[in-house]
């Protein structure tokens, strides 16, 4: 039957369903698998979960058992309904990039996985069954670098001649608010700079995202920082491209692909010391640990030669270190040991 079920349940597009979705996009060609639960852009079209079920009921040819990848506690509990009460012949890989201890279910249901991958020497720490370090890759191919940045940031429609990004849910443990505090501090002196935040505010975050608003209505620069809103996946490699810097100042980060999509668009990252951020950083060479934002940003635009160093220099080091490429085989390694050990 099935080799693979790779799940994904979750009906918004996260940070979890980006990564998911780069590595099935390569797997659907390396094995015989199926996407069960919602679609994700570039993907098969997914099986619904009792369709996962009905094909991993006799074990694939040449194999003991179909393997199922999950990446969320739902996922992990229906993988498990799977293999520990119909008793179908599954094992379950999990992959964890929580650099903190989970809380008490979520270890409970590792501790049933047949295998773990961690995505950083620092989130393996936290996990049972081990099995391999991961880092997440990027695609270079669907991120590339702009042929000519100002047309780029000039077709996206936004103001100014160029860009600055955050990326993620506008919440206080994605720093948004420190985003905004530094843009404050940034844009009355680069008058032709538009900074966005991109993504949207849970029901719980709404006032949060309002108080931001405000403060930046009374600094006069609210036709300057921008609030997008969600955008489609399908879109944001264009918009990536076309940025200037991508700044990423969370509180807590557990891998954190924002900065390595930028890198592999030749955008160069201004980032806390959070996630996977000092290694994509590179001492400097891709992106800047920073503890003073607008300050970092100054140097970088006033200095345009350093600048272009850095896109040339990330570019390179995600096709070399952090490709998509170099995950999925990382991933398939772990899949080969459980096929050889059931």
């Amino acid at each position: 039957m099935t080799e693979l079920i790779v799940t994904n349940f979750n009906r918004n597009f996260t940070g979890v369903s980006a990564t998911a979705a780069g590595v099935v996009r390569l797997q659907h060609h390396q094995f015989d698998m199926a996407l069960s639960g919602v679609a994700l852009p570039g993907c098969p079209a997914p099986v619904s979960r009792s369709e996962a079920r009905r094909l991993s009921q006799v074990p694939p040819q040449g194999r003991p058992c179909t393997i199922w990848h999950v990446r969320r506690n739902t996922e992990m509990r229906a993988a498990l309904w799977a293999r520990d009460v119909l008793r179908l012949p599954i094992r379950i890989v999990f992959t964890s990039a929580a650099q903190r201890r989970h809380s008490a279910f979520p270890r409970w249901l590792i501790s049933r996985m047949d295998a773990v991958i961690a995505t950083t020497e620092a989130a393996a720490g936290y996990v049972p069954h081990l099995r391999a370090v991961v880092p997440h890759g990027v695609d270079c191919a669907r991120f590339s670098p702009a042929v000519n940045r100002a047309a780029a940031w000039s077709a996206t429609g936004y103001p100014g001649t160029c860009g600055i990004a955050t990326i993620g849910r506008i919440r206080p443990e994605k720093g948004t608010d420190r985003f905004v505090d530094a843009m404050l501090r940034l844009l009355p002196d680069h008058p032709d700079v538009t900074a966005l935040v991109i993504g949207r505010a849970g029901r719980q975050d709404q006032q949060f995202l309002a108080d931001l608003k405000a403060r930046i209505a009374k600094a006069g620069l609210a036709d300057r920082l921008l609030f997008t809103g969600e955008i489609a996946p399908d879109t944001i490699p264009a918009l990536l491209r076309a940025l200037t810097a991508v700044v990423q100042l969370p509180t807590y980060e557990g891998y954190g692909m924002a900065p390595l999509e930028a890198m592999a668009s030749g955008v160069p990252f201004v980032a806390t010391d959070a996630g996977y951020y000092r290694r994509f950083a590179a001492g400097g060479t891709a992106g800047l640990i920073t503890a003073d934002a607008a300050h970092d940003l100054d140097t970088l635009l006033r200095n345009p030669a350093h600048h272009s160093r850095m896109a040339d220099h990330a570019r390179r080091l995600a096709e070399a270190e952090f490709s998509i490429e170099r995950e999925a085989q990382g991933i398939a390694r772990v899949y080969a040991s459980l096929w050889s050990d059931s």
